[in-house]
């Protein structure tokens, strides 16, 4: 009778290959989890800097000169009208919700929304609305795309408060969402009926 001979080299190959398959699909799904960890990673960074520009560029923006009106006298600065448009890449603007702010040297206020005043009127002291629309379909206060809105900025008339010539002062519109736009601009050194304020 032959005696069989044990040979193990056969064996050792399909240990070698159930090893490296092994490797291989601990490799492939360890490489899965880390793309999958990076492509999400730079999802999350990019909607922080999406949301970033978005909260710190301003909404608005001024389209044309600012022009005061000076009261009947023309001794004082009445209301200014400042016509805005939508920025670049920004969304839709609720007017409804922005809060416009007066300030100079000797005051800072918040100035009363009059949503129901009649168009093409000025302000009153301390108050602001929508003077006029412009490209608008409808009489909203949704600041849309290719829309103007011409704002009336009534100044405060807090216990007779009067801004004379040659007085600097800021106007600032802040929306919902976004950065708030500073306008200041200083009043002429003679006043007129209406005037173009630098």
């Amino acid at each position: 009778m032959s005696k069989l001979v044990k040979n193990e080299n056969a064996f050792t190959g399909l240990e070698a290959a159930i090893v490296l398959i092994a490797f291989i699909v601990v490799a492939a799904v360890f490489s899965y989890v880390v793309l999958g960890a990076g492509f999400f990673t730079t999802q999350k960074s990019q909607e922080v800097v999406h949301t970033g520009v978005s909260q710190t560029s301003s909404s608005v923006e001024i389209v044309g000169d600012v022009i005061g009106k000076a009261d009947t006298s023309c001794a004082a600065l009445e209301s200014i009208l400042v016509t805005v448009s939508l920025s670049a890449g920004q969304g839709v603007v609720d007017f409804d919700n922005v809060v416009v702010t007066y300030a100079d040297a000797n005051i800072v206020e918040t100035l009363g929304h009059t949503a129901n005043d009649p168009a093409n009127t000025p302000a009153a002291g301390g108050k602001w609305h929508i003077y006029d629309r412009q490209n608008a379909e409808d009489d909203g206060n949704l600041l849309e795309p290719f829309e103007q809105f011409t704002l009336s900025v009534g100044i405060p008339a807090t216990d007779g408060y009067k801004v004379a010539v040659n007085h600097p002062f800021t106007v600032e519109i802040k929306p919902s969402v976004g950065a708030p736009y500073a306008i200041s601009r200083t009043t002429p050194p003679q006043f007129t009926d209406y005037n173009t304020l630098r």
